[in-house]
This record gives C-alpha cells, sequence and structure tokens, in this order.
C-alpha cells in the first residue's frame, strides 16, 4: 500500500487546513500517517500518529530533539510522499529527509506564508530566508499560497515552485438560515441594537494582528459615533493588553471581546463590515469568509489580503499605518445605500468563487500528481 506522511507542528493544524486532501489520498488507497506534536485530537482519515515535539521558535533543544525524532521515522517508515507544512514543522521534516538519504519519495512543502517578505524584521531575512534557500534543494515541490511568496520563490529557489490560491475555503460552516428576526435576536445578546454599524475582526490577538493598532485607530471615530460597535472574536495571546487599552480609552459598551468563538460564521452574517489590521499573512481565511458572507472589507495593505481585495469592487486596501485613511473608509461604509452593499456582496461572489474548496483542491492534488 502507498503511504503518505503529513509534518506539521501541531495536530490541530490538520484540522484546520488539510482534511480535504487526507480524505483524498484515502480515497486513492494511501495509508495516512502524521507527524506533529500530538493533542489528543480525533483525525479523520489517519491510519497511523507520531507525536513530534517540533519547535515553534529557535529553541535549540526542541529543534535538535525533533530533528532526531524524525530520522528515526524516516529510517522506520517509507512515503511515497512526505508533505510537510508549518515553518518549523516543514523544516526538520526535509533536514532529516537530507540526512536520511531517502529515495523514491516526493517531498512537497507547502508553505502557509514566509516569515521573510518585504518590510518583515531584518532578523527573519537573515534566520528564515537563508534556511528556505538552502532546504528548496531538497524539495521536489514548492507550494506557496500568495502571490507575493510565489514570485520571491520563482526568482530566489532552484526548485519546483507552484501557486495555489490557499487550501481551499471550505463553506459547509455557512450552511445555516439568518433570517431578520433571528440576526436581531442574536444582536441583542450581544449587547448591540438594530441600528448600530458593526464591524468585525475575528483573529486571535496577537501582536501581528495589530488589534492595538485598530482599536487606537477607531478611537477617535467612535468616541464621536456611539452607534459604532466592534467585534473581537479571537482567543486572547496578549495577556490582556487589548483589553487595559479599550478601558484607558473607555470604550468598553462598543468593543466587544468574546473570546475564542464557534459561530465566527454567525457574527460575521449579523456584521455590516469587516476589518483587518494585520501586517503579515499568508491567505487570511478570516478575509476570505468575510467576502462569502457578503460583507464590504477595509483592510491594511498586508501580503495575503492584497490578494483578495479590488480597491473600489469589495473593500479597501489601506496603507500598513494609514490610520486617517481607514477611518475614512469605515466611515464610507457606513454610509452607503442597500444598492451598493448589494453589488460588494456580487463582487465577493465573484472574487471568492475561485478560493473555494471544490475549486484549489483540484489544484492541489494536480501539484501532488
Amino acid at each position: 500500500m502507498k503511504k503518505i506522511l503529513f509534518a506539521a507542528n501541531l495536530e490541530s493544524f490538520f484540522i484546520k487546513f488539510l482534511i480535504p486532501q487526507f480524505k483524498y489520498f484515502k480515497e486513492q488507497g494511501y495509508e495516512i500517517h502524521i507527524a506533529a506534536k500530538l493533542e489528543g485530537l480525533e483525525i479523520p482519515y489517519c491510519d497511523k500518529k507520531y507525536d513530534i515535539n517540533f519547535a515553534r521558535s529557535l529553541n535549540a533543544k526542541q529543534i535538535i530533539e525533533s530533528y532526531k525524532q524524525m530520522k528515526n521515522l524516516f529510517k522506520e517508515e517509507h512515503y511515497d510522499i512526505v508533505s510537510c507544512h508549518t515553518p518549523f514543522g516543514g523544516a526538520i521534516t526535509r533536514l532529516a529527509y537530507k540526512k536520511c538519504k531517502v529515495k523514491d519519495t516526493k517531498m512537497v512543502y507547502m508553505a502557509h506564508g514566509f516569515h521573510f517578505y518585504k518590510g518583515a524584521p531584518k532578523f527573519n531575512w537573515l534566520c528564515f530566508y537563508p534556511v528556505e534557500k538552502y532546504l528548496a534543494k531538497y524539495t521536489d515541490t514548492l507550494v506557496t499560497i500568495n502571490l507575493d511568496d510565489y514570485e520571491l520563490a520563482k526568482k530566489k529557489f532552484k526548485t519546483d515552485v507552484r501557486y495555489v490560491k490557499g487550501v481551499g475555503l471550505n463553506v459547509s460552516k455557512f450552511d445555516f438560515e439568518m433570517n431578520e428576526e433571528r440576526k436581531q435576536d442574536y444582536r441583542k445578546k450581544l449587547g448591540l441594537e438594530k441600528d448600530d454599524f458593526v464591524l468585525i475582526y475575528p483573529a486571535e490577538l496577537l501582536p501581528r494582528k495589530r488589534q492595538t493598532w485598530l482599536i487606537k485607530t477607531l478611537n477617535e471615530l467612535f468616541k464621536e459615533n456611539p452607534k459604532f460597535h466592534l467585534l473581537l472574536p479571537g482567543k486572547d495571546s496578549m495577556n490582556g493588553e487589548c483589553q487595559k487599552l479599550v478601558n484607558e480609552l473607555n470604550l468598553n459598551k462598543q468593543i466587544h471581546f468574546l473570546g475564542f468563538r464557534k459561530d465566527v460564521p454567525e457574527l460575521l452574517t449579523i456584521s455590516d463590515l469587516a476589518v483587518s489590521s494585520s501586517k503579515q499573512e499568508g491567505l487570511p481565511v478570516n478575509v476570505m469568509e468575510a467576502m462569502y458572507c457578503g460583507l464590504p472589507l477595509v483592510v491594511t495593505a498586508c501580503r495575503g489580503n492584497r490578494d483578495l481585495i479590488e480597491n473600489g469592487k469589495n473593500g479597501y486596501i489601506i496603507g500598513i499605518n494609514d490610520s486617517k485613511g481607514f477611518r475614512e473608509k469605515v466611515l464610507y461604509f457606513s454610509k452607503i445605500n442597500s444598492t451598493e452593499r448589494e453589488n460588494i456582496k456580487n463582487e465577493n461572489k465573484i472574487i471568492i468563487e475561485q478560493y473555494l474548496l471544490d475549486r484549489v483542491i483540484e489544484d492541489i492534488i494536480e501539484m501532488y500528481e
């Protein structure tokens, strides 16, 4: 039986992004193995798991430990295909593969967003770029999911470089009814009124997502209009820094920290505008999901966001630190009429079609084959 190994830092990564690929290879008769830090999750279509303590930062002890674990795995098992993901999971897997001199195995690395990009810290270029350039020689196919990464890799790396439009947006989670009555009931539970203008930014609270910049940027606008509200669903990984800022600015009634939520699709459908203040993305799922819901968007000009938003059609891309421009576009969308909103919804439908799972999975499978 043919075997394929999927490697990534955490087991939860497979649940978020790769189950459709697992399903395809299972249907083709492959035995599916995974290598990751196991979290006790149920992984569909998976035949065997290996608990690998992949590093998530420049931790020398963890890097050496996981490197040895992967070498032992390659000595124990032979795979027809190895599909590796995440920076450290991908790098360590390929280093072990090189050391073991594995033959007749296709090595595929999918970059979900290089750590080096235009505007990235110099440290990222000095650390991560040389590693990826070196490992490209031991990668049969390097897959990128945004045009910035594709153009860079095509120019700088000596390997087969492909571009696919993400891992495919799975829209099954949007299979629900949201009539006006349910929408207003949902709003009421969140402390929102029918005539409130609701912004949403579903994302983990992280420095690179820049929720603090967003809060400061919207402060003036929110003070002028108490009907403006911002929903921030997402795990807090900043130890309450954003909440403290909101308290200082006295915006507690307008900015809502919702924590980790499983109802983001519903939250999107009760909102009026989606925003993103990120400085670094691969291909942002939150932006794609907002597009699928037909929302207009105001986003910062970072990699990934630029792939999805067409200025004046489905939203606006604003300079990474242009607070004034960001506020102006938020205000603009608060005043558009129903016809303009419907036009944006239609534009989103056209653009997002090419990013849906059914379309993208075909390109991914063709790349493997």
